[in-house]
């Protein structure tokens, strides 16, 4: 596949999380609850984390932004739910390394359609809005003790 079929498709998978997000809502009952902004473009994300024994139960998210971090907050979502939290902070972890436009070894994690954001690396004002989702998680995960 050519790099310019692999951009489209990446760009066809980012809107299509954008236009129909994965797990947006609320969790009623014991879910933390953690609430993110990025000042300089409006992005405000708030991410509702459900974990029992260890394992991310239920994840969603609710919030406004542009794009791209309403998409990867839907890819996030998607990507951790089942997932053991230690596990989800891996993707965390591994999803900033190739924002930072690191070569990154991503080993047993699949990251699924989150790759499709690679290219907002090349852009640096845009890197706040891919990870402002997954810094919610990382905070979540602090409240959770992990």
């Amino acid at each position: 596949m050519s790099f310019n079929n692999l951009d489209t498709l990446y760009r066809q998978v980012i809107m299509d999380h954008y236009k129909n997000p994965r797990n947006k809502g609320t969790i009623d009952g014991d879910a933390i609850t953690v609430e993110m902004n990025n000042p300089s473009c409006g992005d405000r994300i708030e991410v509702y984390l459900s974990v029992k024994d260890g394992i991310v139960e239920d994840v969603k998210f609710d919030g406004e932004g542009c794009s791209i971090s309403l998409a990867s907050a839907s890819m996030m979502t998607q990507a951790i739910k089942g997932k053991k939290l230690t596990e989800a902070l891996k993707m965390s972890e591994v999803f900033s390394e190739m924002m930072l436009g690191k070569d990154v070894d991503a080993g047993e994690i699949d990251l699924d359609d989150i790759e499709a954001l690679h290219g907002v690396s090349k852009f640096p004002a845009r890197i706040n809005c891919a990870t402002l989702a997954w810094k919610a998680l990382e905070k979540s995960a602090k409240e959770e003790n992990v």
